[in-house]
């Protein structure tokens, strides 16, 4: 049953002058100022790396499968910081947090769940990849075919878009109490649940449907393809061919762990365990370091991303010298 005060909502005046506040680092005033430089410089210095890689994949004629999935999956990180970064610079700038608008909110979580899922599904599919590669190396072009890349590309894309669509649209149906104070730094899925006036838990069986389509599938498709990898290692002869194969996996286990563990942490779990201090942390490590991380994770262990910027680099000396 709605909670007393709860505001009778029509969706045209309500879209239309409804704001939230998002308070963000209200509570740390003295640290405001030292947050704000580390974000920004975190925040620049994504764009940058992502950007880097993006644009070297690009710029190469010949492209492989695994070189085309981080291709995609730099533009899907440069979107998913440039969605939620800005805005929690900017409520670290307003002492009293910064305002929203009811559709602003709406689209903001959109994006974020949509691009969010979109990386589940892609490195399911980048897991898919290493699958094949591994354990059938002799039909790995044919397999791999770029008609295939692009399709699986378009359901990830898809795929996500959908299903936050479906979530979006459930959680801002709800009817929210008359406090429009989201302790948060942007509009995280749990944070808006938190003042919905619901006293039951029917609310929340959007979230895990979405969690179930965007989270766990994805993650028991990586989990099957990595024991067929296993598998195969194990009857691999050679030491140096088996740390050949695994060295192939590293980086996409190591993006993998860091990102399913931050995402279930958040959004696996009851309205009741609800903390807003602990998830803006997390929320954080998730949305601006974890980013961070990939292309340096991806620059650093995979061979063919640093034959690309060695060319790269090559071309501006020689351009300059020119």
């Amino acid at each position: 049953m709605p909670c007393e005060g709860c505001m009778e909502r029509d969706n045209v005046s309500t879209s239309a002058t409804m704001e939230f506040l998002l308070l963000g680092f209200s509570e740390l005033l003295r640290l405001r100022v030292l947050l704000f430089l580390i974000f920004l410089i975190v925040h620049l210095v994504t764009l940058a790396g992502n950007m880097m890689i993006f644009m070297a994949v690009v710029m190469e004629p010949s492209r492989p499968p695994m070189l085309f999935f981080l291709c995609q999956l730099s533009a899907i990180e440069l979107c998913y910081t440039l969605v939620i970064v800005p805005k929690a610079l900017l409520s670290l700038a307003v002492v009293d947090g910064s305002t929203i608008s009811f559709l602003g909110c709406a689209a903001q979580m959109h994006l974020f769940v949509a691009l969010g899922g979109a990386e589940c599904f892609l490195l399911a599919a980048m897991s898919y990849d290493r699958y094949v590669a591994i354990c059938q190396p002799l039909h790995y072009a044919a397999v791999m075919s770029e008609g295939l890349c692009l399709r699986l590309a378009l359901v990830c894309g898809l795929g996500a878009f959908v299903v936050a669509l479906g979530l979006t649209a459930a959680v801002f149906r709800l009817p929210f109490c008359q406090s429009h104070r989201i302790n948060h730094f942007f509009c995280d899925v749990p944070a808006v649940l938190h003042l919905a006036c619901t006293q039951s838990y029917t609310p929340e069986l959007p979230l895990l449907a979405a969690c179930v389509l965007l989270l766990l599938l994805p993650f028991l498709l990586i989990l099957a393809s990595y024991v067929c990898i296993a598998v195969a290692l194990l009857d691999i002869t050679s030491s140096v061919g088996r740390g050949k194969a695994f060295s192939t996996c590293v980086s996409q286990l190591a993006i993998t762990l860091l990102h399913y563990g931050c995402a279930t942490f958040i959004y696996i779990r009851p309205k009741s365990s609800y903390s807003p201090a602990r998830d803006k942390v997390v929320s954080l490590v998730y949305t601006n370091l974890t980013p961070l991380m990939y292309p340096l994770i991806y620059s650093l262990r995979n061979k063919e991303i640093r034959g690309i910027l060695r060319k790269m680099l090559r071309r501006k000396k020689t351009a300059q010298v020119n």
